[in-house]
């Protein structure tokens, strides 16, 4: 009985998610306590091992990483670069979308793509308006190609951050196994993104002497801060490189950094912390209690056992049906509730006796991948709908469907491709 119940709690759970009536986190955290009171009632989870089923060092790093971008949201950076791309662009279409999707995917590989996008994308739309362009293939653009990039670091996606946590693996093996094939799948989306908007970028600007009016300098109004978070940012980038050697988590890198932050800038510390996330945390939160209940109650056994007969055959097939399992509900549902999930059953190969080591990788590329095939996919694509109703042309579920959907898809062909050739190396 208890596997059918936490099931079905896991499994309405979803639907409220994807049915968007009530915000997601509301929905996670309601449907985390109801796991908890029928696993208490029926004796399959406490309280205790509630609390063990959250990957606090995941959280931990979350927090930290957005301390540091709350402290540097202000200071009007991210809308100074988005100027100064602009007018390096000169006004051409093409150049454009690689300076504005390329800086945001290049953002996204240390910050949250979310935050990024809602600072960067209004001057987007902006500097749209001003050439005459249609701005949604560069809103799609810095969603879709930094939904790709940022798993290729331990710390630039929700879903590679607690991947990393639960695997032990560092912010320098996410370089040398995730990068190169997220490198790859970067350029496919560019080449991909040119063909699918190719009426739009083939548009000559109207007004393109019209961005030389607009004044970079002035978004830039605290460059004190910026250069003293640019430090901070650097130790701390270095000391997740060197983690392995002092044997210290991503956790207590990231709140450090964000303590010495603090510490040194000495921002509003009220308004720094308003501007942290934390429905996200609370959402990542109420799905790690969720699917620890799911755990417990045996849930995961026979999906174990079926797998696990699978690895043992043949490693690299499981691994492949695990990415496309990953993209395809990440689609669906987000990146996060699916990788969570995964984390719990790889945990549960691993103590069948199933090498897992590549596993994790499968997951990474393909929360990477899926979330771009529908607007609700990662939390940046719903941003970016969102920025889009301010503009003349919104983009529509079916318009995201016809651009992300092709995507996701050859994404997803070409990781599991270069997964299958790198597999040999992928694992510890």
């Amino acid at each position: 009985m208890a596997p059918t119940i936490a099931t079905v709690i896991v499994v309405a759970t979803l639907v409220f998610i994807f049915l968007e009536k009530v915000h997601r986190t509301i929905i996670a955290l309601v449907g985390a306590m109801v796991m908890l009171a029928a696993g208490l009632a029926l004796n399959f989870y406490s309280e205790e091992q509630a609390i063990e089923a959250v990957e606090w060092d995941a959280i931990a790093l979350l927090v930290g990483m957005m301390i540091l971008v709350s402290i540097l949201e202000p200071t009007g950076l991210f809308q100074y670069l988005a100027i100064k791309a602009g007018q390096f662009s000169k006004g051409d279409p093409w150049r454009l979308m690689l300076l504005l999707g390329g800086g945001t995917a290049l953002v996204s590989l240390f910050f949250n793509n979310v935050t990024t996008i809602v600072l960067i994308g209004p001057v987007t739309i902006l500097i749209s308006q001003l050439l005459g362009l249609n701005p949604v293939p560069f809103l799609m653009a810095m969603a879709l190609l930094s939904d790709t990039a940022d798993v290729g670091t331990s710390v630039g996606d929700p879903a590679s951050v607690m991947v990393a946590t639960a695997s032990g693996y560092s912010f320098t093996d996410f370089l040398t196994h995730a990068m190169p094939i997220v490198i790859v799948a970067v350029i496919l989306t560019l080449f991909m993104l040119r063909y699918l908007f190719a009426y739009d970028l083939a548009m000559y600007p109207s007004n393109p002497d019209m961005l030389y009016k607009l004044d970079a300098d002035e978004a830039l109004h605290d460059r004190q801060t910026v250069r003293r978070l640019t430090i901070v940012l650097g130790a701390t980038i270095t000391l997740f490189l060197f983690q392995t050697t002092f044997n210290i988590s991503s956790g207590f890198i990231a709140l450090s950094g964000a303590s010495v932050a603090l510490l040194w800038i000495q921002p509003d510390v009220r308004e720094t912390l308003l501007r942290v996330d934390w429905p996200v945390l609370l959402f990542f939160i109420g799905l790690f209690i969720l699917v620890g209940g799911l755990e417990a109650a045996g849930a995961f056994e026979p999906i174990t056992e079926i797998l696990a007969d699978l690895g043992r055959e043949s490693p690299l097939l499981l691994g492949i049906v695990v990415l496309w399992i990953v993209a395809i509900t990440a689609a669906l549902v987000d990146n996060v509730p699916i990788t969570i999930a995964m984390i719990a059953m790889l945990q549960s190969l691993a103590a069948a006796g199933v090498d897992v080591s590549a596993l994790w990788w499968a997951v990474v590329l393909g929360a990477g991948a899926g979330g771009n095939a529908t607007p609700i996919g990662t939390g940046a694509n719903i941003v970016i709908v969102s920025l889009s109703e301010q503009a003349q042309t919104p983009i529509t579920p079916a318009l995201w469907m016809r651009k992300g959907l092709p995507v996701a898809i050859a994404v997803s062909i070409v990781s599991s491709v270069l997964y299958a050739l790198f597999f040999p190396f992928l694992g510890r």
